[in-house]
């Protein structure tokens, strides 16, 4: 095979071969040490590639063996270190995940409280303690209708009030409907 034919598999898989170790892997830096050490190993085939009808599927072969051995290398690592057989990734909310979860947090806490009494009781009672239709319409003795209809509003000028502090935020004016 050409290095030219072997660059042009290379540009051609290397984003999906990507995708699929780091499916499997979790790991950006290692799906790319894969996928990079597969390209390799296709390389060193370059005379055999011809062979194969399909080198992309090949590839994906390869690249989902080598994700399995890669991720037998950390069980053993794991095993050594404490008698484990578990890999336990990280899931916890980075700092900055959880300082953009509070300040949102706040801002609906606030905009929640601005609004009008029939409209923060409808959220309250359907969207934070998970009460049904009927069960919020025979609470406030209200038509099922009208209540939907309230409920509509109320999540439109939430929505409209929390995407004005998103882009204040940026600098920029944009309204709930630009959004969408």
């Amino acid at each position: 095979m050409e290095r030219s034919s072997f660059n042009d598999i290379i540009h051609k898989l290397n984003r999906k071969l990507f995708l699929v170790a780091y499916g499997i892997l979790k790991n950006q830096q290692e799906a790319e040490d894969v996928v990079q050490e597969v390209f390799m190993k296709m390389w060193m085939m370059k005379d055999k590639l011809d062979e194969y009808n399909e080198p992309e599927a090949l590839a994906v072969t390869m690249i989902r063996n080598n994700c399995i051995d890669q991720i037998r290398k950390w069980k053993h690592i794991d095993n050594e270190k404490d008698g484990s057989d578990v890999i336990t990734p990280d899931t916890s909310p980075s700092p900055y995940d959880q300082l953009v979860n509070s300040e949102n947090a706040k801002i609906l806490n606030m905009i929640l409280r601005d609004l009008p009494d029939v409209y923060r009781e409808l959220i309250e009672m359907k969207d934070i303690r998970g009460l049904s239709y009927v069960e919020i319409s025979q609470l406030n003795n209200m038509n099922i209708n009208t209540l939907r209809v309230n409920l509509s509003r109320a999540r439109r000028i939430v929505k409209e009030e929390y995407s004005k502090y998103l882009y204040e935020r940026r600098g920029t004016e944009k309204t709930a409907g630009e959004i969408l």
